[in-house]
């Protein structure tokens, strides 16, 4: 399945979906509950979600401030060409950036990024400035954390 494909969900994998999104630990009794089906059915469509790419991976989410990184930022980057490939090999070795993705637009890259403190940010930025100008924003607060997938249409109800 090419990434301009989709792969066509009904109400039953919706609902094995969004308990896997809120918990991704879901025991196949609770996942079988909310889906209406046995536990071997249940079992069976959760691997067929997987086999399909719909599932990509059980992922756990830890609290960056829990664990050491109080600073977070938003970073851009205009990088050339001939440097963007030793760019994404510096990215994908740097434990501070938690996504990266290349965009449209003034910028090449947009990340997000973790940092221990203001020092640590700036001499992460400092790493990078050599591929391109950068510009940073640094995250006050997350008024809408990163929520999973509703299936497309869907207006989301507080």
């Amino acid at each position: 399945m090419t990434r301009t494909q989709h792969h066509e969900l009904d109400d039953v994998a919706w609902r094995i979906l969004r308990t896997l999104q809120s918990d991704a630990r879901a025991p196949l009794k609770t996942l079988a509950q909310a889906a209406g089906l046995s536990v071997a059915a249940t079992a069976e469509r959760i691997k067929r979600l997987q086999d399909a790419g719909t599932v990509q991976r059980f992922a756990v989410e830890l609290d960056a401030v829990k664990v050491g990184y109080p600073i977070k930022a938003i970073v851009g980057i205009t990088a050339t060409q001939p440097g963007k490939k030793a760019l994404l090999e510096r990215l994908h070795a740097a434990p501070e950036v938690l996504e990266c993705h290349h965009v449209a637009g003034a910028d090449s890259y947009l990340m997000t990024v973790v940092a221990a403190s203001m020092d640590d940010l700036e001499r992460f930025i400092g790493t990078i400035n050599p591929y391109g100008e950068t510009r940073t924003s640094i995250v006050f607060s997350t008024p809408i954390q990163r929520r999973g997938l509703e299936p497309p249409g869907t207006i989301r109800r507080p």
